[in-house]
């Protein structure tokens, strides 16, 4: 598996992620522990019973780590320089342990880098859904992504399978 080059996105690319996570509510339990984000919303189930969602709900920041997770092997892998940041962060639906999740990530924005010639910077919408094709999450990423080396063909990526 390999990341994309700056000159393998264009605007509206939609790439879907094959890679699929069911969460355990061990996984919501380890992450919000070694995190040190002891909420009761996360890691107590008899505090939760008395909730409006009626079970422990999934540690946020999971979330957000998946889908930017599982999104690098078809995006980023090898080529990013460096993770510019996120903006927009989202979540409008609750996840739950035992949900499956999976994502979507859109190219919405590129720019050359005005400081490295040999970079540009590429704008990712990252979208999760539940089991349901509910969006769960979403999120801009900013992303330095290494340019093709010149003695590299570049394919045109709109001609490429995603």
């Amino acid at each position: 598996m390999k990341g994309r080059y700056y000159e393998e996105f264009y605007v509206g690319q939609l790439i879907p992620h094959a890679l699929r996570h069911t969460i355990t509510q061990d996984d919501n339990e380890a992450f919000s522990i070694f995190t040190h984000n002891l909420s009761p919303l996360h890691l107590d189930a008899e505090f939760m019973k008395t909730s409006e969602f009626g079970r422990p709900i999934v540690n946020s920041c999971l979330t957000l780590s998946l889908m930017v997770g599982i999104s690098v092997a078809d995006t980023t892998m090898g080529t990013a320089v460096a993770n510019l940041g996120w903006d927009e962060v989202r979540f409008p639906a609750p996840v739950f342990p035992d949900d499956t999740l999976h994502f979507e990530t859109e190219v919405i924005h590129l720019r050359d880098s005005r400081s490295r010639p040999t970079a540009g910077i590429v704008t990712l919408l990252h979208r999760g859904f539940n089991q349901r094709d509910e969006m769960i999450a979403s999120c801009k990423r900013f992303a330095l992504m290494k340019k093709r080396p010149a003695d590299q063909d570049a394919p045109d990526p709109r001609l490429q399978p995603d």
